[in-house]
């Protein structure tokens, strides 16, 4: 669908997302020839500077984060940017924003507030001060979308006394990976696994966002947030209600997110017993990653010699539906871990009796592996036969890679979510109901940390984790894919 024209108004400009994604985003559709030739992208910030010299910070921050840099199509599209400088606290500074906004009711506009989420609501109140938050105004909020349960209320009532909840966008940038999409065509555009996709089949789902890096320069933010929010609160959930939801009536924004909605309400809650016997919580101490010596969490730069803030959690969660009841699922992430990678793992059940002169035990249950990073694909593996004139069976791995496939270029997830934006479409993106059934979820756990002043178990960077979480999926006779991974 062809974009209308269009002013896209980023708050916080000047920041590392702007610069490190959202711009270099934009670029990107523009030289694919997606953006309408007078669609602008206007940059708030507050440093009083002239528009050469944030264009010179655009060159030197932005510019080196762009893949398949082409001179010409960087020089075309940097003169859309247009460099605003306000005080986003302040109301009485946005005659500057209304001076650089083209006065056209038919314009589509859209504000990315890529800034604290403390800003969300005085920002909305001073657009609408200020006249700006029309009918065709769209607002994005970027996580963190609170830090508990009433936060998230807050923000919801706060920005919705200003935009409608069809204008409002709240992004979670792994919604926006095409694997993640893919795997709803997967489920609901094939006959194949459907049938299959329940507990009478299904074991177990892994579903691991794991990191090689450290907290870096983020401090400040992580340290009052740690794993569970940062991560599981909203990426993992979001990846879990794509996996266990009920086939929507289509694929309609409301319909899909109502599926959604019914995953996170029917996720079973935690007492204080459960939750000490099914969530694992840890904090990286020194180790190596690549052959590296890393510092541990505690001797980063700026991070508190007490911190208590957890770098990895792992928790069993349960689904109380007819389709997955008795079905474990394994949600897991952390930084300074093994490996960097983002996958999803469903696991179905043993076969019950082997004719083969192999014991069953022999045997690796079928799995569908979905892979959302680093590399973007599918495998399924099966037991087949090995060659030779004896019936040995071993497992084997039927690949699907979305590179090779589909010739076609690949967008990024900012890429595909900013167009979503722009075309008004709302699938992808949360809503105020599904962002508070989650935290309405996850706020038991933080409590009890609090209440229990509990520490985080160590474990060495380079390492999957405390050996704990080992022990959590294996009280269950089972094991995380790296640990059951058949040996050559």
């Amino acid at each position: 669908m062809a974009l209308t024209d269009f002013d896209l108004v980023l708050f916080g400009g000047s920041g590392d997302l702007s610069m490190r994604k959202l711009l270099p985003a934009m670029y990107a559709r523009d030289v694919a020839n997606d953006l309408p030739p007078t669609a602008r992208i206007i940059c708030v910030g507050r440093n009083d500077i002239s528009q050469e010299e944030f264009l010179q910070t655009v060159d030197s921050t932005s510019k080196p984060h762009v893949k398949k840099l082409v001179e010409e199509g960087w020089a075309k599209f940097v003169k859309r940017i247009v460099y605003v400088s306000l005080n986003a606290t302040d109301a009485s500074t946005y005659g500057a924003l209304v001076e650089a906004l083209r006065n056209d009711d038919k314009l589509t506009r859209v504000y990315y507030l890529a800034t604290p989420p403390h800003l969300f609501a005085q920002i909305c109140d001073n657009l609408a001060s200020a006249g700006l938050a029309t009918a065709n105004s769209r607002v994005v909020l970027e996580k963190p979308l609170g830090r508990d349960l009433e936060s998230a209320k807050q923000i919801n009532a706060e920005v919705g006394k200003v935009f409608a909840e069809s204008q409002i966008y709240r992004i979670d940038h792994y919604l926006g990976k095409e694997t993640v999409q893919n795997l709803l065509a997967l489920r609901f555009g094939n006959i194949l696994f459907e049938p299959l996709w329940r507990r009478e089949w299904i074991s177990d789902v892994q579903i691991t966002i794991a990191e090689k890096i450290g907290v870096g320069n983020r401090m400040g933010y992580y340290d009052t947030s740690g794993a569970l929010r940062d991560m599981l609160q909203n990426h993992l959930l979001q990846l879990l209600c794509i996996v266990a939801m009920e086939p929507p009536t289509s694929i309609a924004p409301d319909a899909v997110r109502d599926a959604k909605l019914q995953v996170l309400r029917s996720l079973k809650r935690f007492t204080p017993t459960t939750l000490a016997q099914n969530i694992v919580r840890g904090q990286y101490r020194a180790g190596h990653v690549d052959g590296k010596a890393v510092p541990s969490y505690r001797d980063e730069p700026d991070a508190p010699q007490q911190s208590r803030t957890e770098t990895f959690v792992a928790i069993k969660a349960e689904i109380d539906t007819w389709r997955w009841a008795g079905v474990p699922f394994y949600l897991r992430t952390g930084k300074r871990m093994a490996d960097g990678l983002a996958e999803i793992v469903v696991r179905f059940k043993q076969i019950p009796h082997s004719i083969f002169n192999q014991p069953t035990s022999s045997f690796q249950p079928n799995s569908l592996v979905i892979r959302l990073q680093p590399d973007e694909g599918l495998s399924l593996n099966l037991m087949a036969k090995t060659p030779g004139d004896s019936m040995r069976l071993k497992q084997a791995e039927l690949e699907l890679d979305f590179r090779e496939q589909f010739k076609t270029p690949r967008m990024d997830a900012y890429e595909r979510l900013l167009l979503d934006v722009l075309r008004g479409q709302l699938t992808l993106f949360m809503r105020g109901d599904e962002l508070e059934a989650a935290w309405e979820w996850v706020e038991p756990i933080l409590d009890h940390w609090d209440q229990e002043d509990s520490v985080p178990i160590p474990y060495s960077a380079g390492t999957w984790g405390p050996a704990a979480a080992s022990a959590l999926i294996g009280r269950d006779g089972l094991q995380w894919r790296e640990e059951a991974l058949p040996e050559d």
